[in-house]
């Protein structure tokens, strides 16, 4: 392992990713004990400053971080655990992260890019749970998985006419069009975006 550098109190920070959707959930303390029974678990674990003793992230609410890796940073003085949030909320105030707020104290509402495909599934999972009304996605789930599949088509035409007529606004456009009627045709499969992304990890040599 790694020789971590702890400061002068035996502490390190413990930034928390996100390792489907890359969003910082949430950045805590740790010393060595913290850090081993993390890495022997495979659950995160943190250091209480307040309190002075190890706790496990979820013991008490059920919001374990089950953790994929850990990752130092260049001067070891860092580290991140890429993390499973497993009920999807991070935050003692219920959020699902603790970087809620923008520094001008607005609540930040939508997610960024590179989070956007899983959060947009997340949405499209939580809307034909709840049959939310007058909900365009759960209207045409209805209609029955064929119909899902040829708006996929129409949409992946379409797109294609737009890439050969070469218009950035309109590509940009009907992508996006397209993009959500795939996650709408991944969902109702059963099948989460992680698993396509962890598939093209695969492809990396």
């Amino acid at each position: 392992m790694l020789k971590l550098k702890f400061d002068e109190k035996g502490l390190i920070p413990v930034i928390a990713q996100d390792y489907r959707t890359g969003e910082v959930r949430m950045l805590a303390w740790a010393n060595e004990e913290a850090i081993r029974k993390t890495l022997e678990t495979g659950y995160a674990h943190y250091y209480s400053r307040s309190r002075q003793k190890i706790w496990k992230k979820g013991e008490s609410s059920g919001e374990l971080q089950k953790v994929k890796e850990v990752r130092v940073d260049c001067d070891e003085d860092t580290v991140i655990y890429i993390i499973e949030q497993e009920k999807n909320k991070a935050c003692h105030t219920g959020e699902r992260n603790c970087f809620y707020r923008s520094i001008d104290a607005r609540k930040v509402t939508k997610p960024l890019p590179f989070e956007v495909l899983q959060r947009l599934q997340e949405v499209i999972k939580e809307r034909l749970e709840k049959k939310t009304e007058n909900s365009y996605t759960v209207k045409l789930v209805e209609k029955g998985k064929e119909r899902v599949f040829q708006k996929f088509g129409e949409e992946s035409v379409e797109t294609l006419i737009a890439l050969l007529k070469g218009n950035k606004e309109e590509i940009v456009y009907e992508t996006a069009d397209m993009l959500y009627m795939l996650l709408v045709s991944l969902e109702i499969n059963g099948i989460d975006i992680k698993e396509v992304m962890e598939e093209l990890i695969k492809r990396f040599k």
